[in-house]
């Protein structure tokens, strides 16, 4: 089974990801993890299309994330697309609390890169709470827009509005 979690940043795809991953006992892949290097560098687009074309050759996933100029590439094989679509309200909050919470930890993002959250980083130019603020409607639009691509026919796709959905939605899943 192949499977990409999508969302806007703070909806839940990572928690939501694991936790199907899990149920499901097939590797969970995170989209960040390939993208971010040490000291918040991206790594080179070439080198980040490789790193995600290596890791969707493996039979079943869980692929957790966005990445639009990714989404050929993720979904040529991928079967289902579950979409997290929570209200703005919601997921802005939840944005808000996961970077306090990574902030107070000082939990290390992706292993090896030493990128952590930061007080100074949350009330910078790239803050996550921003992103989350100025891409929301974007990202939302795009997705609606990736879904009724005849291109991308062969993939169930699974909106998921609520928390409740979202537990419903694992319950569904036959481990």
């Amino acid at each position: 089974m192949r499977i990409n979690v999508i969302g806007t940043s703070g909806s839940g795809k990572s928690t939501f990801s694991k936790r199907l991953s899990k149920k499901l006992d097939i590797p969970y892949i995170e989209m960040d993890a390939l993208y971010w290097g040490p000291d918040w560098r991206n790594h080179p687009e070439e080198i980040f299309s490789a790193r995600v074309a290596q890791a969707l050759q493996q039979e079943n996933w869980v692929l957790d994330g966005n990445y639009n100029s990714r989404t050929q590439l993720k979904w040529e094989r991928a079967q289902i697309v579950v979409w997290i679509d929570y209200s703005f309200l919601r997921t802005l909050f939840q944005a808000i609390k996961r970077a306090i919470t990574r902030i107070i930890t000082k939990k290390e993002l992706w292993a090896g890169t030493g990128n952590r959250e930061s007080l100074r980083k949350l009330f910078s130019r790239d803050s996550i709470v921003l992103w989350t603020i100025t891409t929301y409607k974007k990202n939302r639009e795009k997705s609606l827009s990736i879904m009724r691509d005849p291109q991308y026919g062969h993939i169930r796709f699974i909106r998921i509005r609520s928390p409740k959905e979202m537990e419903n939605c694992l319950l569904s899943w036959n481990s």
